[in-house]
């Protein structure tokens, strides 16, 4: 099996195409990690501003809207459009824009310029990761895909929180803490998006990353927003025939909101309760970044292992009922090398469950409704988590220590582990098939 995926590392890794368009994602995603801890510095630990936590969790929402808001529609674009052309547009709109973003920072206005001018950047983000991803066919034989998604998809992770990293230094050893440090990080943005932009028209000819001719008689931009739409309700329609996937949709919705509710009080409590400066702040959030990444890197080994033995239901069960535990007792204390280990063990669950929420929809559901359920699962999965975010902010007080909000939490990982687990193992023994079942064994009436 080693030997198999060596093989098909190389493989991928053998096609020059291939590499030059993971160059320029990587490009583009170090940059994006530059350019957000510019903007989560400038609003969480600026000291020349006094945010709130409802303006803090305003803020976060603005990081994630944009992939629920962007994510569906971008198809439709990315059909008619040039996917080198997008490569090169979106990086050069986003190196103009970011100069606005820096000076509205340096000006400590987060009004309209600001918020808009995010917006913009992260959505044309997203687009660009879109077209990407469709561009990746074009580069790879189909019998590489797979690989080659993993590949971009933990490489793009890791450079993005290379930039991260690469912004907290600056901001600790270069550039002063304030409006000024934060916006000179920003200003490094643009000649990141500029050289990803250049990379991506010398590096590709106009038609090599598609689309394919375009199909005749299509509709207007209007008529195939509007067939998205109706796409995302075929979906969900499709899921009472899937409920197996329905419930893990649910529970992972479940666990984003209070994900989203406890993500703004670790925030307040790293910024107003723990650290005196920046720099010691930085050092501390280093860690919790480092654990976040641990988390997921082990939810990736432990849970294809575990699911297939025990069941996806029990599996996702028994994590969330682990969290129902582990909030209150590592929480409470509310120090600093607990939350540590708290935030390993979040981000452990929430990975795992994706990673059966991922593998449930494409078990159950049936082929020609899997993109849209996906399309319904990453919009709940952002909307969720800013829901959370926004939700509590105006009960958190600003330092962020709430033994009620995590005996609240506590509660709700508790019901959402009962609930799942009867409805989603009731389902199970209905039609005698999870996971962990071979696949021949999938009932024929389903």
């Amino acid at each position: 099996m080693a030997t198999r995926r060596l093989h098909g590392l190389r493989a991928v890794f053998g096609v020059p195409a291939f590499r030059r368009l993971l160059g320029v994602r990587l490009g583009g995603q170090f940059t994006d990690g530059i350019f957000q801890a510019a903007l989560a510095g400038s609003v969480l630990f600026n000291p020349d501003r006094h945010t709130t936590p409802t303006g803090i969790a305003l803020a976060a929402a603005a990081l994630v809207l944009p992939y629920s808001l962007v994510g569906p529609f971008a198809g439709v674009l990315l059909d008619r459009w040039s996917r080198r052309s997008v490569i090169v547009w979106t990086n050069l709109l986003r190196a103009v824009l970011v100069l606005p973003i820096a000076a509205a920072i340096i000006a400590g206005d987060e009004g309209m310029v600001f918020l808009s001018g995010t917006l913009t950047v992260i959505g044309l983000g997203r687009l660009l990761l879109s077209g990407v991803s469709a561009a990746t066919p074009h580069v790879v034989a189909d019998d590489r895909l797979v690989t080659a998604n993993a590949v971009g998809g933990t490489a793009g992770s890791v450079a993005y929180s290379a930039g991260l990293g690469c912004a907290l230094l600056l901001l600790r050893a270069v550039f002063p803490a304030g409006n000024a440090g934060y916006a000179a990080v920003a200003l490094l943005a643009p000649a990141g998006y500029g050289v990803c932009a250049v990379l991506g028209r010398v590096f590709f000819s106009r038609p090599q990353l598609g689309p394919d001719e375009v199909v005749p008689h299509r509709p207007g931009l209007t008529g195939e927003a509007g067939a998205v739409l109706r796409g995302m309700v075929d979906g969900v329609r499709h899921l009472r025939s899937a409920r197996g996937a329905a419930y893990a949709l649910a529970a992972q919705a479940g666990f984003r909101v209070l994900f989203g509710a406890l993500s703004l009080a670790l925030l307040l409590l790293y910024r107003n309760a723990f650290g005196a400066d920046v720099a010691e702040v930085s050092a501390k959030l280093g860690l919790v970044f480092a654990a976040g990444a641990a988390g997921v890197l082990l939810a990736a080994v432990v849970t294809p292992a575990v699911s297939r033995r025990i069941g996806g239901w029990r599996w996702v069960t028994g994590l969330l009922g682990a969290l129902a535990v582990a909030v209150p007792v590592l929480g409470l204390p509310f120090a600093s090398p607990l939350l540590v280990i708290l935030v390993l063990l979040v981000n452990i669950a929430g990975h795992g469950i994706k990673i059966v929420v991922d593998t449930m929809v494409q078990h159950e559901c049936a082929d020609a409704f899997r993109g849209r359920v996906f399309a319904v699962n990453d919009t709940l999965f952002n909307l969720a988590y800013a829901t959370g975010m926004v939700g509590v902010s105006r009960f958190l007080p600003n330092d962020g220590r709430s033994a009620g909000l995590l005996a609240g939490a506590a509660l709700g990982f508790a019901a959402l582990a009962t609930g799942y687990g009867i409805t989603a193992g009731r389902w199970a023994r209905r039609v005698g098939d999870d996971i962990a079942a071979p696949a021949g064994l999938v009932p024929s009436g389903r």
